[in-house]
């Protein structure tokens, strides 16, 4: 075990007292997030530790013992807290649970606490320490304030759950540790409103849970209040939410996929540093025995591996070899997310929070994913609108809705039937209880004047009203999409590209030859691994680049709808759903800009929110709603389905085949294809071509790679 402040502490200073003692600690303690470096713990403390510290020591060995001290801080969690695997993802804080406020008051700022005047340090100089730390709290704090200041108040999520101290005995409890999680009576709020209440959540330790619902229900909300804890989560189980993406340094993409493994990464540093200790000959007998610990803690964890580990998630991924060494300000946005999903998946933490993994990979990746996740050992719960990601990777469906949690055992397409059982018992049971009531009714206003029968009636009365409120079936609304159809005939052609050669810069030619034809019949999906250029195709047909060599040829009448893979960029955030309408259309009646929302979900409150404020499915709405308003007769959709939630995804691929419209998209989600596309171009290896056999035949083709790399 790493060596912790605390050991330090007691090593320097033997002779300390319990009250400076118990200050130091505190100090170090309950503000050690707030500490950037050892010369801050040396501002803190150090005034402090020289007083008291013998002759031996001067202010560079405290320095010294600061920096020691700081490193624990960065290396080991507190002695009351949990081991947690962590992204380079900045964790948002709610409001605490009301059963925290009791300890708050205890620990009311250290420098608050009253000192007896019996002290080995001036009291002087330890007044005016606590003051200088007091004075860099309330600067960092104006400071961060500073720093969120923003044209747009957004609500915050928080959480709040009951809980006893018998919980709070069991969290601490070091036997019988049990790797399940029951959170029971919580609730979650977005600002005013609640999304869950009362609600229950268990998670059986291996198992993989597929959290759905639809889009603004609060899925995205439940893993951030689990990630932060704001959810009484057992300390000991180590939590990793994917939420962001790793931020671009110098550092390999290998190497950061490595240093994930916080407890590899400091046996390893700290082999260096003994290692070097040693052939300095500066050494100590103790040291050479701690090597052979660590070098026996590397075994077990088997170390040697990681590397080969590491590059195996990333390859599968899609990172090729030379990417892997690449630093990683180099990628782009997607490929970090990516980054960080490997992260995730090298970390193995006892339990992995997914936010619509999907999103992010080619349909290559997704299967390379399926197959990793159905071999993982501890606990999953994931958000994801991927039909058959679910029925590949999932054991349990935990479905949202109306303010709660249900379990269902089996993948989703056992949840779809058991769900629609249990509907229909619901409905006969329903049915069967309002003919009851019914029946008592009747017997209650035919005799209820009848003086013979008053004792009846009065009994009936009492009856009725004893029985339970008769509640009807709560059915969630089923989702519409239309996209508008209006114009006259085209005749072809519609859009064509002949002989298309392309390329951003001339030592790297992106595309040669490229011959494609789409009317107004086509629907079109463009398939193939991120990179090789899926979206280049879509903008060289839209005519927002220009080939270099070739022609592109397109009806003089044709209007063209683009949905980007990046539809959030396209919106202005700052607005409401109508103003956003009204800038990009003016001069129509608000009525009108209701209406066009309306038809994609957004309606009432929603439509007056600010676009910021919206969840991912539904600011996908509102730029469905923007691009169908101009009436286009030719769709062309850049991965249409990320951050829907199925229902909308089964209506989109209902309102397609219905557009009289041509429509080519791009993407990964495979019951889109299958409910939409006849036709598939494979992007790869700069041409694009058609494949006969459609998706059946292309996913083969994958299957078969994977075999040949040995990924199955």
């Amino acid at each position: 075990m790493a060596t912790t402040y605390v050991e330090i502490l007691r090593s320097e200073f033997p002779e300390i007292d319990s009250e400076l003692f118990n200050y130091i600690t505190g100090v170090l303690g309950n503000g050690g997030s707030d500490f950037e470096d050892g010369e801050d713990v040396f501002d803190a403390i150090g005034g402090v530790l020289q007083e008291m510290s013998p002759d031996s020591k001067n202010e560079d060995d405290i320095r010294d013992i600061c920096q020691l001290m700081f490193n624990t801080l960065q290396l080991s969690p507190c002695p009351a807290a949990q081991r947690q695997v962590l992204l380079d993802a900045p964790v948002q804080l709610s409001q605490m649970s009301t059963d925290t406020t009791p300890a708050a008051k205890e620990v009311q700022g250290i420098w608050m606490m009253k000192r007896s005047q019996n002290t080995m340090v001036d009291a002087k100089k330890l007044e005016k320490a606590e003051a200088k730390l007091k004075a860099k709290h309330e600067r960092r704090n104006e400071k961060d304030s500073q720093k969120t200041t923003s044209p747009i108040v957004l609500d915050e999520a928080s959480a709040s759950q009951a809980s006893s101290k018998k919980d709070a005995r069991v969290d601490q409890s070091t036997k019988n540790r049990s790797y399940d999680i029951r959170i029971e009576n919580f609730d979650v709020s977005f600002g005013e409103r609640c999304l869950l209440q009362g609600a229950e959540l268990s998670l059986a330790s291996g198992r993989r849970y597929g959290l759905i619902g639809r889009n603004g229900l609060g899925k995205t909300t439940l893993l951030k209040m689990l990630a932060s804890r704001n959810l009484r989560v057992p300390p000991h189980i180590s939590i990793l939410h994917v939420e962001q993406e790793v931020a671009g340094d110098e550092t390999a993409a290998l190497q950061s996929v490595l240093e994930s493994d916080t407890l590899r990464e400091d046996l390893l540093s700290e082999e260096r540093r003994l290692n070097a200790r040693i052939a300095n000959g500066t050494a100590e007998g103790t040291e050479s025995v701690r090597l052979s610990e660590i070098y026996g803690k590397l075994e077990e964890i088997e170390a040697d591996k990681a590397p080969a580990r590491a590059s195996v998630i990333l390859a599968g991924l899609g990172f090729s070899p030379k990417m892997q060494q690449q630093p990683t300000k180099e990628f782009s946005g997607g490929w970090r997310m990516r980054l960080a999903l490997a992260r995730a998946l090298f970390g193995r933490p006892d339990l992995l929070l997914l936010d619509e993994p999907t999103n992010m990979l080619d349909v290559r990746a997704i299967l390379w994913l399926e197959n990793y996740l159905q071999t993982w050992q501890s606990t999953i719960l994931v958000v994801s609108h991927d039909r058959n990601f679910l029925n590949a990777v999932v054991t349990d469906i935990i479905h949202l809705h109306s303010q709660r949690l249900d379990c269902y055992r089996g993948d989703y397409e056992n949840f779809v039937k058991t769900k629609e059982d249990r509907l229909k018992n619901q409905h006969r049971e329903y049915e069967a209880q309002l003919q009851y009531r019914q029946h008592i009714q009747v017997f209650i206003d035919r005799f209820r004047y009848n003086a013979n029968r008053a004792a009846q009636v009065q009994s009936k009365l009492k009856l009725l009203e004893k029985l339970p409120e008769l509640k009807p079936i709560d059915k969630e609304a089923e989702v519409a999409l239309r996209f508008p159809d209006n114009f006259e005939k085209l005749s072809p052609p519609i859009l064509q590209l002949d002989e298309v050669e392309f390329y951003y810069t001339p030592d790297l030619r992106l595309f040669s030859g490229l011959n494609l034809s789409a009317d107004l019949e086509s629907r079109i999906c463009i398939v193939g691994q991120n990179g090789a250029g899926k979206s280049t195709v879509l903008k060289l047909l839209m005519g927002e680049l220009t080939p270099v060599d070739g022609t592109r040829q397109a009806h003089r009448n044709l209007k063209i709808g683009y949905f980007s893979q990046h539809h959030v960029d396209q919106l202005d955030l700052n607005v409401c759903s109508i103003e956003l309408l009204l800038n990009k259309f003016p001069g129509r009646p608000e009525e009108e800009y209701r209406h066009q929302l309306g038809g994609y979900g957004i309606t009432g409150e929603l439509a007056t929110r600010p676009v910021a404020s919206l969840s991912g499915g539904q600011k996908s709405r509102v730029a469905f709603a923007q691009m169908t308003m101009a009436c286009p007769n030719f769709y062309i959709l850049d991965e249409p389905t990320n951050h829907l939630d199925m229902e909308t995804i089964e209506a989109l691929a209902t309102a397609l085949n219905k557009f009289r419209g041509g429509v080519i998209l791009v993407s990964h989600d495979e019951r889109l294809i299958r409910m939409v596309c006849k036709e598939l171009w494979v992007c790869d290896g700069g041409k694009v071509w058609r494949m006969d056999g459609g998706f059946d035949e292309y996913r083969d083709v994958l299957h078969e790679q994977f075999r040949k790399e040995g990924y199955l």
